[in-house]
């Protein structure tokens, strides 16, 4: 039997981010993906039109659903919308833990619309970073979730992933695909130290769901029994492929 991953998360109608990037990363890694939706989404490349949330006690009862049907080896939270969300998720997941969480602090979507409320980021911040085995911000995310000012290089992005591990995160994955860096640089930092992963930008190349795609890729990793750095090797690995095969045309 194929090992369990589920995403908590929004769906996306473009199917390029959200829950349905998620399950495709899962499919990609011959996990079987499981879902409880938070929010329901009008959106495309060009941006989210609109968004209605799931009421929390369904949210819950989605999640206790998949529980309740066998072992979740992994689980990955993406959109979660509002503090009334992030309370039921939190509720869930301490009855639930499952062996490995991955946490995507997703807060703006591409295009720039918000996708998590201000009262919801304390709730994140308190209820779930110590919950979380990776959590994988931009860094964009790191300054909301530490108000701090944006990281411009890899030595801030190392100081501000140390602050979010003291915020109770066991791992954290600082994505650079925002900073003016040569190269697209990711900093693993964990209490023993930090690994870099590096890759070329892929210049062209369709980002949207990028962010989704990557965290679930290594809830996936994690979920079939890759080690976390092993995991985010391998999802960094994904998301490359997945880029260059989303080249626009010259």
């Amino acid at each position: 039997m194929r090992p369990v991953a589920l995403s908590i998360a929004g769906s996306d109608s473009s199917g390029g981010a959200g829950i349905q990037a998620d399950l495709s990363a899962f499919a990609a890694f011959g996990v079987h993906g499981a879902t409880a939706i938070t929010a329901v989404t009008a959106q495309n490349r060009a941006g989210v039109r609109a968004v209605q949330t799931v009421p929390p006690a369904l949210v819950r009862a989605q999640i206790d659903a998949v529980f309740d049907d066998g072992e979740v080896r992994a689980a990955k939270l993406g959109m979660l919308a509002e503090a009334g969300i992030v309370d039921a998720v939190a509720d869930a997941l301490v009855r639930r833990r499952p062996r490995w969480l991955v946490i995507d602090s997703v807060m703006v979507a591409s295009s720039g619309a918000c996708l998590l409320r201000e009262d919801a980021v304390a709730a994140l911040r308190a209820r779930l970073l110590p919950l979380a085995d990776c959590l994988t911000p931009n860094l964009d995310e790191a300054v909301a979730l530490l108000d701090v000012p944006r990281a411009a290089n890899e030595a801030q992005m190392l100081e501000q992933g140390r602050a979010l591990l003291a915020l109770g995160a066991r791992a954290v994955l600082m994505k650079g695909g925002h900073a003016p860096l040569p190269e697209a640089v990711d900093l693993l930092v964990q209490p023993q130290g930090a690994r870099r992963f590096s890759a070329p930008w892929v210049v062209g190349a369709d980002t949207h769901g990028t962010g989704c795609r990557l965290s679930a890729a290594i809830a996936a990793g994690l979920a079939r029994g890759d080690a976390l750095e092993a995991a985010v090797d391998a999802a960094k690995r994904h998301l490359g492929e997945h880029l260059r095969g989303r080249l626009s045309p010259a």
